[in-house]
């Protein structure tokens, strides 16, 4: 019995001793850690406690050109509550609850009052210290709240926590939307387009820090402390942009679109000196029906631009010396065979038309082989002439997407037999429509290439912290020369060729037509009428006389029977101009003086002599360009007239169009014609086409409409 019970001793003490050890190893570790890893564990808990997180800084604005607010940030809260605050008690909680239920269900309308009634005392009873009340709170709901039962006592005796956030808003909705920017959700991150995405660094501004406390729950409260690092906000951008004529642009666009049940089309303002972009609008049809601003087409879609850009052409062979104004070119039938292709003109032009008539009539045929014949046996000089002119440059714009324009030369592997004639008029080439707008501009400048600017002043607080002055590209893309035989060619498509409805007694307008075939990737243009897909084009500026804007209108793809620049691009362009011109304010636009300050009057298409002799005793210079001509069309530049050879070749009909009624019945009936009058006027439209054969004893109609002279 005593060595049952001296072994179950033994035992203890062995349990005890065990025990004993145990307990001063954890003892021992105690004091180890406190002593070793003590302050490193400590800080550890703090950090798991409370922690800085990142405070977005307040994104800047961006203003139209008069400070208009194009996008903001709106400041919007998620509102939470410390229900279980120890500062609200059970009787208040209880007397209350039913009443700031009441409110919110009022505000909200999300939930009835019985469920935010249920929904408060189960956060109240689970210890809740962050309970989401409400997300994405406006700031006039903010106010309301504060007056609520419980809630009105504020942040610590209401429990009241307020998270302010900020969303981008546009007041104008879809107005420039692609140009403005937006964030784009459906990238991995936060990527911005547009303005946005191009002037983001000076637009974000510098985040700050708060510092947040662990609350249970993976939530987390605001702490305030005074070494909170405040954000510093954004910068604002001032653009060049001008919200009416964008509103008036983008109605005069959409309503075109509409018409003409168009896939997409674009509309670009330009001021002429400084390159501002004033308008800019891109219309894609939406598949909800309408049309909405999907792909900022006037400055990403690179694509062959048709005859819009013969103005190239024209300005590298007048340049050069290998194209006159009253160089005869025969159209023949209207149809050219170029290496086994055949180019035909849209306009079903024929017979033999002056070089400055090809241009005004946009004749395709008559275009190429004034380019082919003068460069076929040096294309390269053809490049170059068009390189000189910069237009196969990027223009580095303050937005991004820029399309690259494609100008090729005689060494690309694309380059063939058949390039030269079609890059004439538009074809194997790939330019924006920017880019086609600035060439044109350049004109209206007097040369000057300037780049294009969307963006005007940056501002910190109201105090500008950049400016950005007007950029010239190219300071001569050519001789003062060719740039004044350009202008007139450009017053000619409006005054007698395919622009004649933009011709009105209010202004001059100076401009071209564009009608290309859309190439349909590898596939080529489509084989039949119905397969064939059209971008109808009118590009130009106003007033002719002192050029104050440049426009550009492409309409792509429209369905309902027109597509010529003409009449589908024209309509938008005249309609815009009208509205600008009527708001202008510089003494109604004079118009040009000579320089003894005479006006110079308009006049009719005549016999040279004549006019020459009419001018003179005007005391106003008149420049024949071919003396000897018979015929002229005066058209008046600056201090001075121009008058342009209207010669006709035998057998050959003229042009009689803009001639008074008396000189056109006069030089048709010494002819042998016998002519029809309809209405009053000047000849606006002839029935026999210019440059055809012709039968003496024939008969033709005219046309008349009054005019401005």
């Amino acid at each position: 019995m005593k060595e049952i019970k001296k072994d179950i001793l033994l035992r203890v003490y062995v349990v005890y001793f065990g025990i004993l050890l145990f307990g001063m190893a954890i003892i021992g570790k105690a004091i180890y850690i406190r002593s070793s890893e003590g302050k490193e564990l400590l800080e550890k808990a703090r950090k798991q406690e409370m922690r800085f997180f990142p405070v977005d800084a307040i994104r800047g604005n961006i203003c139209a050109d008069d400070g208009t607010l194009l996008a903001t940030s709106i400041p919007i809260f998620d509102i939470r509550m410390d229900v279980s605050s120890d500062l609200i008690t059970e009787g208040l909680f209880k007397n209350k609850i039913d009443s700031l239920a009441y409110q919110l269900t009022k505000l909200f309308k999300d939930k009835n009052l019985s469920e935010y009634k249920n929904f408060l005392w189960e956060g109240r009873r689970n210890g809740d210290r962050y309970l989401m009340i409400h997300r994405d709170v406006t700031y006039p709901e903010l106010r309301q709240m504060r007056k609520f039962p419980i809630l009105k006592l504020g942040t610590y005796k209401g429990g009241m926590i307020v998270i302010p956030q900020f969303q981008r808003e546009l007041p104008f909705k879809n107005l420039a939307r692609r140009t403005i920017g937006y964030e784009n959700t459906e990238a991995a991150q936060k990527v911005y387009v547009g303005l946005e995405g191009s002037f983001s660094k000076n637009l974000q501004g510098t985040g700050g820090k708060r510092l947040m406390r662990r609350i249970g729950n993976a939530a987390w409260m605001p702490v305030d402390i005074e070494n909170e690092v405040e954000p510093q906000n954004g910068d604002d951008i001032i653009t060049t942009l001008d919200i009416n004529l964008q509103d008036l642009a983008e109605s005069a666009l959409r309503k075109e679109l509409s018409a003409d049940s168009a896939d997409h089309g674009c509309v670009i303002v330009m001021e002429v000196k400084t390159g501002f972009i004033k308008a800019i609008i891109n219309l894609g049809k939406s598949p909800k029906g309408g049309y909405e601003e999907v792909f900022n087409y006037a400055i990403g879609e690179s694509s062959e631009p048709g005859s819009t850009f013969k103005l190239a052409s024209f300005l590298v062979g007048l340049e050069d010396g290998k194209i006159s104004m009253d160089q005869p070119v025969n159209l023949g039938n209207g149809v050219m065979n170029y290496h086994g292709r055949s180019m035909t003109d849209a306009h079903k032009l024929t017979g033999t038309l002056l070089a400055h008539q090809v241009f005004e009539k946009s004749s395709n045929v008559g275009t190429s082989k004034l380019i082919y014949n003068a460069y076929v046996d040096e294309p390269q000089k053809y490049i170059d002439g068009l390189y000189r002119m910069s237009i196969n440059l990027p223009q580095n714009l303050q937005i991004g997407g820029e399309g690259m324009p494609y100008i090729k030369n005689t060494k690309s592997k694309w380059w063939s037999a058949v390039s030269l004639p079609w890059m004439a008029i538009g074809y194997e080439v790939a330019i924006t429509p920017l880019q086609t707008l600035t060439l044109y501009n350049a004109v209206a400048n007097n040369g000057v290439m300037v780049k294009p600017l969307f963006v005007r002043e940056i501002r910190k607080n109201g105090q500008v912290v950049q400016s950005f002055e007007p950029v010239v590209i190219n300071p001569h893309i050519c001789s003062p020369a060719t740039i004044e035989k350009a202008q007139m060619l450009l017053e000619g498509v409006v005054e007698r060729g395919t622009g004649t409805s933009l011709k009105n007694p209010h202004y001059k307008v100076a401009g071209k037509t564009g009608t290309a075939q859309i190439a349909m990737n590898n596939k080529g243009y489509g084989q039949g009428t119905k397969a064939i897909k059209y971008k109808g084009s009118f590009v130009g500026y106003f007033p002719a006389d002192h050029p104050r804007y440049s426009i550009i209108v492409v309409i792509n793809n429209p369905s309902k029977g027109k597509y010529y620049g003409g009449a589908v691009a024209a309509p938008v362009f005249k309609e815009i101009a009208d509205r600008i011109f009527a708001n202008l304010h510089d003494v109604n636009n004079p118009p040009p003086q000579d320089t003894s300050g005479h006006l110079i009057p308009s006049a009719n298409a005549g016999v040279q002599k004549d006019l020459e002799d009419a001018y003179a005793w005007l005391n106003i210079k008149a420049k024949p360009l071919n003396p000897v001509a018979q015929w002229a069309i005066p058209v008046s530049n600056n201090s001075s007239v121009i008058l342009l050879p209207s010669n006709h070749y035998q057998g050959t009909m003229p042009d009689v169009t803009g001639m008074g009624v008396k000189d056109a019945v006069f030089l048709l009936e010494q002819m042998g014609l016998k002519v029809v009058l309809n209405g009053k006027g000047n000849v606006v439209r002839q029935s026999l086409s210019p440059g055809r054969m012709y039968i003496k004893g024939s008969i033709v109609s005219l046309d008349l409409a009054m005019g401005k002279g």
